[in-house]
């Protein structure tokens, strides 16, 4: 970076940050939360502050914003932005011209210095790391602003934590950026706020974030889109190493290996599972284009070579190929930004495009992979729900997965980082993310064997299981074929609707199916406990959203804020993945609520 002073900053930076005071047509309106922060944070003035705010709500936005005031109040006369992946520096450097601060996104710590056209320069966590102190060299010569993109990513690895830590201690002002459930292991992350959490154990710290717009405020203000979980059941078969012919239903309760093994099996594009889910999510993608002419889909798949085979099957159900992104293609980044100006029905990709990148008109999801944290489920979602014009919805397909059902029915949780806790529990949605995706991507260790054989998917089939939206569940009784009629009550709903047509349309068509098909009372002596086990929970799980749905229009309290209270007045795990027992447990409890309330 050259010498130039401060006062040499080009006047394309100092374009002005608050709409009201800049020229007309020249800048956009805030968004509320992001005026709020922006007002918080010029208020206090720290040397740090984080950011923590649902994706697509809109925290490049903020930090440009942030970024233009400061440089046009010479509070600071640098900026440094670190992302975490190649594709996003350069997504960061575009939105920053466009704000009117050029940024160089292709500076390197042995490069030395840039041209005087740029205020600053954008780095990946990896490339910080490589040469730390080269970088803390360059913070120290200027007043720098430095802007953390996905900060979670600064624990990834105790050299990228240390490496931030030592380069950018320095910088007269540092902001930090985080849109998903914080990292759940417990390496520290630099420059984030902790403080003692005795409720969660001896020693335990959480994280504080200075301003916080979850995923429900969003939704509220018609900041993202509503989600819509199209979950997918079946039939799967396999051979375990030790030559053992298993066969369970995706979604039933298995242990944990097991469940690992029906996942793998109904992702295999060989069987019929993946076959049929992408055909199911192609004609909703071709129901949402009715209303928004341009939506895309994405599948984010396990690996490269699943990706390939399953853009195979997407050319011959729609007709049209896909673009392929593999994360190590060089080309890569053309694609996406190709695919994004496009008006192409399908995107398959590996990881690059499961977190901060931007592709607006993606309405259509398949989760088609075995990474399972809650960090990278609520990274690839983000992907769906930036919402262009009121009314858009998004829709997500998935395996009736234990995991990803109470992700799915936990999208409005906010969640710090801990620190201090031992997380060996598993069914602790903090349980370390690196021992969960051990757990994804093993395929049955050998464990030294070499008489063992290969692990071999034999079939799967699919079913449709149910919809998750807004903390409730909607389904058919009995089981539902993919490519029925009762499939498509749900496959149909138009893709222009407001948050409430949506639950309302759910339910009607639920009922009005139900009426349709309504079975004949049952001979005495039959009762739900001798139908078979997924039957009995779809029938507990339709009763208990029923009850919520009553108590929202008795109460007006949120479906996911009444089933929050129960799971915590009843323990267990949230309603899609939980027992019998506790379903049983829920329903009573909510009916003594319901005579308190009369009484």
């Amino acid at each position: 970076m050259t010498g130039r002073p401060p006062e040499a900053v080009p006047p394309a930076a100092l374009t002005p940050a608050w709409p009201e005071r800049a020229a007309w047509g020249t800048a956009q309106s805030l968004r509320a939360w992001q005026s709020a922060a922006l007002e918080k944070y010029f208020s206090a003035s720290p040397r740090d502050f984080l950011a923590v705010a649902t994706p697509g709500a809109g925290k490049t936005t903020f930090a440009l914003t942030v970024a233009a005031e400061l440089l046009g109040r010479r509070v600071i006369d640098r900026i440094t932005i670190i992302a975490p992946t190649e594709h996003l520096k350069t997504q960061w450097a575009e939105a920053a011209a466009r704000a009117g601060i050029p940024i160089d996104p292709n500076y390197s710590a042995g490069q030395g210095k840039t041209s005087q056209d740029y205020v600053g320069i954008a780095l990946t966590y990896a490339g910080v790391a490589v040469n730390p102190l080269a970088h803390r060299i360059r913070t120290e010569r200027f007043k720098t602003l430095v802007i953390l993109d996905e900060v979670h990513h600064a624990g990834d690895a105790l050299s990228w934590g240390d490496g931030v830590r030592e380069a950018f201690e320095p910088a007269h002002r540092r902001l930090a950026l985080t849109g998903t459930p914080f990292r759940s292991d417990t390496n520290p992350i630099p420059f984030v706020t902790y403080v003692p959490a005795p409720e969660l154990g001896p020693g335990a710290m959480v994280s504080v974030a200075d301003y916080t717009y979850g995923y429900g405020q969003a939704l509220a203000d018609h900041v993202v889109r509503p989600v819509l979980f199209m979950a997918y059941s079946g039939e799967m078969q396999w051979r375990t190493r030790a030559g053992d012919e298993i066969s369970a239903r995706l979604g039933e309760p298995l242990t944990k290996d097991q469940n690992a093994q029906a996942l793998r099996t109904a992702l295999d594009p060989q069987g019929s599972w993946m076959p049929s889910v992408l055909q199911a999510a192609d004609r909703r993608l071709s129901e949402v284009r009715r209303h928004v002419p341009d939506a895309g889909g994405l599948v984010i798949a396990n690996d490269q070579d699943s990706a390939r085979a399953y853009a195979k099957l997407l050319k011959a159900i729609s007709g049209e190929a896909p673009t392929v992104v593999l994360s190590d293609e060089k080309a890569a980044s053309k694609k996406i930004s190709t695919f994004t100006d496009s008006e192409d029905r399908w995107m398959v990709a590996v990881r690059m495009v499961s977190e901060g990148v931007d592709v607006p008109r993606l309405a259509v999801g398949v989760y088609a992979t075995m990474i399972s944290t809650p960090l990278f489920f609520a990274q690839a979602v983000g992907r769906f729900v930036r919402a262009r014009r009121r009314g858009e919805t998004a829709s997500v397909f998935l395996p009736s997965a234990p995991n990803l059902l109470v992700h799915a029915s936990e999208m409005e949780v906010e969640r710090d980082h801990v620190l201090g806790r031992k997380v060996t529990d598993e069914d602790d949605m903090f349980a370390a993310e690196e021992d969960l995706m051990n757990q994804a991507n093993a395929a049955e260790s050998a464990s030294g064997d070499e008489a063992l054989g290969p692990w071999e998917a034999l079939g799967s089939q699919a079913t449709f299981d149910r919809v998750l939206y807004d903390g409730g569940e909607f389904g058919h009784e009995g089981e539902v074929s993919v490519g029925s009629e009762e499939e498509m009550d749900f496959l149909g709903i138009p893709g222009l609707l407001e948050p409430d047509q949506v639950r309302d349309l759910l339910r009607t068509r639920q009922s009005e199916r139900a009426a349709k098909t309504k079975k004949p009372k049952p001979a005495e002596g039959d009762s739900i406990a001798q139908v078979s086990t997924h039957e009995q929970l779809a029938i507990l799980r339709r009763e208990l959203n029923g009850l919520v749905a009553a108590w929202f229009h008795r109460t007006g309290q949120p479906h996911g804020v009444t089933h929050a209270a129960l799971r915590k007045e009843t323990g267990g795990p949230a309603a899609a993945v939980a027992t019998a027992d506790v379903l049983h447990k829920r329903i009573d409890t909510l009916r003594e609520w319901a005579v308190r309330k009369s009484s």
